[in-house]
């Protein structure tokens, strides 16, 4: 049986994921058999387990942390929102429907079965499990069957660190308030409170901590520091899609779809020196970049009609036939095409025309492709041809089919990794005098060894320049480092002795 702690906050991204994913970290250092879990997640980040099941990308990132391999247990439910109001739910990796708010409320105490199938499957093969509580405990409103909060913490029997965001201001207000909300065996649970994001002095802090230690009964166990660490982080709050980045010698835009998803998708090219990576959400924003990427979507077609109504489609197809090179991924490769089809009305129904940019169409299915796979660029057209041959892997997440009318403008060539499967063609390119348009359904082909890089200097040539002093990236390892990093710094600023006495003693 394993030792177990749980992570909450006061509110939506306090650092939940971030504490979790270090204190992971830690263990692992510290040689015991470490596991994440969040019993429910809300993103639109998702990532594909070898045995083709779809999971939050936050819950990834933790066990990579952990030196594990991922795995759905580790995320039984994942909402993914494809309204306002709504969310496809996944549970175990497969998707069961999708739903309005209120009727996901209305039977999500079915589920509450399946998460405890999966949490006792952890319990029963690490040493230790970090759990990520979601929002914040104190969300009075919809406390009623709660199985991610504290709900969570007492089906697993779990002590609870509180982490507040002193950087928004108000934290002991925010501390006082979360625990005041709390019912008295909820608030018994909590063992103890972290400080997160402090800049300054800690010394002028600490008459603070030691009156809403006396306020609350609970422990202060650390003042962690805005942490420069590059780690994915949950996407609907993140700073990286803010737009707010200077354009550099390479200028890359990402057009931000109101339901994008995997935009992590791109963060290796932030790594590269000279390369500037925005994300964009209107014409003004596009500016003359040297590529536009269209990413994946929750919402193929609602998202192509914004495209259209918000005027970045007509600016994209007039920079794409001066010379812009336009990429496209998983959604962003079927709006390049000639037409979407729903026939079945899996998103929004009939038929639409696309961006026209690639020859290719797509019709939506209800089933659902989950998998990871492996293969190379094929051969390679236009300003790209220094990628043919290269070997990728990645994994597809999508609902539609697309039929590429001229196989030989397919841009790769792949396989399932897992199970049994022909190679066969994947994607599309269309390439002339002055169209220079890709497309793919893999998720993660840019963070393949020397892909981004030999993207850049393939733009770089564009340009009559070269990029000799730039190495080749080994994102892998670049993250491993991060991962470290953070564990340092939880090691410095938090009280590891009182956290690991917390972790041993249970509830």
């Amino acid at each position: 049986m394993a030792k177990v702690i749980m992570v909450q906050g006061t509110m939506s991204n306090a650092g939940k994921s971030l504490v979790t994913a270090g204190l992971c970290r830690v263990f692992n250092q510290d040689g015991k058999k470490v596991a994440p879990f969040k019993s429910q997640n809300m993103a639109l980040n998702s990532f594909i387990t070898k045995e083709g099941a779809e999971m939050g990308r936050a819950q990834v990132v933790q066990a990579e942390a952990a030196g594990i391999e991922p795995s759905v247990l580790m995320n039984p439910i994942l909402l993914k929102p494809t309204s306002d109001s709504g969310s496809q739910v996944i549970v175990n990796g497969e998707p069961i429907g999708t739903m309005s708010a209120g009727e996901y409320f209305k039977m999500k105490h079915t589920l509450r079965p399946k998460i405890m199938e999966a949490y006792n499957k952890l319990d029963a093969a690490f040493d230790a499990i970090v759990i990520e509580g979601a929002g914040s405990p104190a969300e009075i409103n919809i406390k009623k069957d709660d199985f991610v909060n504290m709900g969570m913490a007492k089906m697993a029997k779990a002590p609870v660190l509180l982490v507040a965001d002193i950087d928004r201001g108000g934290v002991f207000a925010s501390i006082y308030g979360t625990l005041m909300l709390l019912e008295e065996d909820e608030r018994a649970l909590v063992k103890g409170v972290i400080i997160n994001k402090f800049r300054g002095d800690v010394e002028i802090l600490r008459p603070g901590l030691k009156m809403i230690e006396d306020k609350t009964g609970v422990p202060i166990v650390g003042v962690l520091p805005m942490l420069h660490v590059d780690i994915e982080d949950e996407d609907s709050l993140s700073e990286r899609i803010s737009g707010h980045s200077e354009v550099k010698l390479i200028d890359i835009a990402v057009v931000r779809l109101p339901r994008m998803s995997n935009y992590t998708d791109f963060n290796v090219f932030e790594l590269i020196p000279g390369v500037s990576l925005r994300y964009v959400s209107s014409v003004r924003e596009l500016g003359n970049p040297d590529m536009i990427i269209i990413p994946g979507t929750k919402n193929t077609i609602g998202d192509l009609k914004w495209l259209r109504q918000s005027g970045l489609e007509a600016s994209i197809l007039k920079k794409a036939n001066d010379g812009t090179v336009v990429f496209g991924i998983c959604g962003g490769y079927q709006i390049l095409g000639k037409n979407l089809s729903d026939p079945l009305g899996v998103e929004d129904g009939g038929d639409v025309p696309g961006m026209g940019l690639l020859d290719a169409e797509t019709v939506f299915i209800e089933k659902k492709r989950t998998i990871q796979m492996e293969g190379k660029f094929g051969e390679v057209q236009g300003i790209f041809a220094n990628l043919s041959g290269k070997p990728l892997f990645g994994y597809e997440i999508h609902s539609g089919v697309t039929n590429v009318f001229n196989e030989e403008n397919c841009l790769t060539s792949i396989k399932p990794i897992h199970e049994a499967g022909e190679v066969f063609a994947e994607g599309a390119q269309t390439v002339n005098d002055k169209l220079n348009v890709y497309g793919t359904y893999v998720h993660g082909i840019f963070d393949c060894e020397g892909i981004a890089v030999a993207i850049v200097e393939a733009l770089l040539a564009k340009k009559g320049l070269k990029m000799d002093d730039v190495k080749i990236i080994n994102f892998a390892d670049y993250k491993k480092q991060q991962y470290d990093i953070l564990a340092d710094s939880i090691r410095k600023n938090l009280d590891m002795e009182k956290i690991y006495a917390i972790l041993e003693a249970g509830v």
